[in-house]
């Protein structure tokens, strides 16, 4: 899916003048990386805002054209208001396409209805994390990882090692050494095992 923003280049800089900005509905950000400049600029906030609320728009390449200008960015950060639904700040980063990226990708659990462990222990499947980070080139970036809980029973774990990954796809984790717990199933106290109740 490819995601299209729009912006400005922004030549006022400072705490007042983003203050102006705000108010006439716009949000000051920048870009930067990929070998060039830092880029300062500004979008439509209420564009933006609806587009964050989106999964994808956090773990996808987005296509931004700054004065008619396009370019390829990931986002990198995104200052909220404390209590306000409002956008302070968003800063993106280039993208080079033949440099890796490192992304936090969303996991997408299917298949809990039909574990062992639910249907016949009666266990509850808990996400132990529910994004993951990523290391790959931008044309094999992923928009989530697709987490299969279907053989899963009663105490059993899904680690990060046996998530099923796209091709040229790295989790940075494994490659740290850290092969961490994605899913664990567990029974309830007073719950039976497929085995207490044959």
């Amino acid at each position: 899916m490819s995601i299209e923003i729009s912006a400005n280049s922004r030549k006022v800089h400072g705490t007042g003048a983003n203050r102006r900005l705000r108010t006439q509905g716009r949000l000051p950000g920048v870009i930067y990386g990929g070998g060039a400049a830092t880029q300062s600029i500004d979008l439509d906030h209420k564009d933006l805002y609806y587009k964050l609320k989106t999964e994808a728009f956090h773990a996808s390449i987005l296509s931004i054209s700054v004065d008619g200008k396009k370019e390829q960015v990931l986002l990198r950060d995104v200052q909220m208001h404390p209590f306000k639904q409002q956008v302070l700040h968003i800063d993106f980063q280039r993208v080079r396409q033949d440099q890796k990226i490192h992304v936090k990708v969303p996991l997408h659990f299917i298949n809990a209805d039909i574990a062992p462990g639910v249907k016949l222990s009666g266990g509850m499947i808990s996400h132990v994390v529910t994004e993951i980070e990523i290391s790959c080139l931008p044309k094999d970036l992923p928009e989530s990882i697709v987490v299969d809980l279907s053989e899963m029973t009663a105490g059993s774990t899904i680690h990060t090692s046996d998530l099923k990954l796209p091709e040229n796809v790295e989790i940075l984790a494994l490659l740290r050494g850290d092969n961490q717990p994605i899913s664990t199933l567990i029974v309830p106290r007073g719950g039976e095992t497929a085995e207490e109740s044959a």
